[in-house]
């Protein structure tokens, strides 16, 4: 990473434009092209700095629920369940964890009926696999910002 890459870390961070072009707007903010900064985000994420970037959404005031989903699989089984897992769309922040509950994810649905179908299909990929839920009681939105300034280059 040099100086450059450290400053689109910033912008981003603080949210993309909303307009047609928002790496042209990013660009323009920078005085580069908008393909440099396609560019090094693209390295970016094939170096594992940055997973993603995407959109957040209030799920529960757009009328979906959301809960938090813990499951425990075994090692011979994880690529099975997660390519199960990994099919629906309503699923979000899906994890490999080092532990007895070894899958995390996101599940969030317009219904509990929809919840629970999906849940079920889930659970019916093997009868070894257990399935943990934890329901949202509060929503807390933390705004992080790592200031990119001081990295090491």
């Amino acid at each position: 990473m040099d100086k450059l890459d450290n400053k689109i870390i910033n912008l981003i961070q603080k949210g993309l434009p909303l307009s047609e072009n928002p790496f042209h707007d990013l660009a323009g903010q920078l005085g580069i092209e908008p393909v440099q900064i396609i560019e090094r985000l693209q390295q970016l994420k094939t170096a594992g700095i940055i997973r993603r970037i995407g959109g957040v959404f209030n799920t529960a005031k757009m009328g979906y629920q959301s809960t938090l989903v813990a499951m425990e699989v075994p090692e011979d089984q994880i690529r099975t369940v997660s390519q199960i897992i990994n099919k629906y769309p309503q699923v979000t922040h899906n994890y490999l964890r080092n532990n007895r509950m070894n899958i995390w994810f996101t599940l969030s649905t317009k219904s509990k009926d929809q919840k629970n179908r999906i849940l079920n299909e889930i659970k019916g990929s093997s009868k070894q696999v257990k399935v943990h839920e934890f329901p949202a009681v509060k929503h807390f939105k933390l705004n992080v910002y790592f200031d990119m300034k001081e990295a090491h280059v």
